[in-house]
C-alpha cells in the first residue's frame, strides 16, 4: 500500500480577513491623522477598526510594524504605467508619486513613520524592508523597458545594475519628497518633465529649453 505524503503543517485558529486587515491599517492611518505617532495606540486601532485588540497582535507585534504595513499599501498603489517611452514613464509615475503625498493620511502616516524611525534602528530596517525594497520594483520595471525599446543600454554586472536602481530610486524618491513635504512646493506637471529632463539627461541638456533661440549657454549669441 502506498505511502501518504506527509500533511502539510496547519495553522491554529481563525484564517485572517483581508477585510480585518484592510480596516485595521485604514483606521491605523485615521488614529496618526487625528492622534498623531505619540498617541496613538493599539486599543484606539482596534476600535476605529471594529475589532479586538487581540485580533491586532496576532497580527502585528507592535505599533511600529502596523504603521509601517499602514504605509507600506499606500505606495503598493503606485504603478509604472507603459507610455511608450522613458521620459513619459518617469514623469507619469512622479506625478503618481506626488498625487499620493497629497493624500493626508500619506503625509501624516510617512511623516510620522520617518521621524520616528530616526531613535529606532529596527523600525528603519523595516521601513527600508516594506517600503522602500517593494517600490524600487518601479525602477527595475522602467529600466527593463527602456532596455526593450532601445533607451538604455542593457547591464551585463547584475550588481552594478543594482547600484544604479538604487541611485535612481533615491533621486526620485528625495526629489519628489523633498519638493511636496518639505519645501511644501507643487509637484505638477511642468516640475515633472524639467525634473525628468534632468535626471534623464544632465544638467546641460535641462538648461536648454530655457535658452532663446540663437543663444549660447552663458548669454552670448
Amino acid at each position: 500500500m502506498p505511502s501518504r505524503p506527509p500533511a502539510e503543517p496547519t495553522r491554529s485558529g481563525r484564517p485572517r480577513s483581508a477585510a480585518a486587515d484592510a480596516a485595521i491599517l485604514e483606521a491605523t492611518r485615521a488614529s496618526l491623522v487625528d492622534l498623531g505617532w505619540s498617541k496613538l495606540t493599539m486599543g484606539d486601532v482596534a476600535t476605529r477598526a471594529g475589532v479586538a485588540k487581540t485580533t491586532l497582535y496576532r497580527r502585528w507585534a507592535g505599533k511600529n510594524e502596523l504603521v509601517v504595513d499602514a504605509v507600506a499599501v499606500l505606495f503598493d498603489e503606485l504603478e509604472l504605467p507603459n507610455l511608450g517611452s522613458l521620459a513619459a514613464d518617469v514623469q507619469a509615475v512622479v506625478l503618481q508619486f506626488a498625487a499620493l503625498l497629497e493624500r493626508p493620511e500619506t503625509k501624516t502616516s510617512l511623516m510620522a513613520v520617518v521621524a520616528e524611525s530616526t531613535r529606532d534602528e529596527a523600525l528603519r530596517g523595516r521601513i527600508r524592508d516594506s517600503i522602500v525594497a517593494r517600490q524600487k520594483r518601479l525602477v527595475l520595471r522602467g529600466r527593463e523597458r527602456a532596455q526593450d525599446r532601445g533607451e538604455l543600454p542593457a547591464e551585463p554586472d547584475p550588481a552594478m545594475a543594482a547600484r544604479t536602481a538604487d541611485l535612481v530610486f533615491d533621486v526620485i524618491a528625495g526629489a519628489v519628497v523633498h519638493r511636496a513635504l518639505v519645501s511644501a512646493e507643487p509637484v505638477d506637471t511642468d516640475w515633472a518633465r524639467r525634473f525628468t529632463l534632468l535626471l534623464l539627461s544632465g544638467l546641460g541638456a535641462a538648461a536648454q529649453p530655457a535658452l532663446t533661440t540663437g543663444q549660447k549657454p552663458g548669454g552670448s549669441v
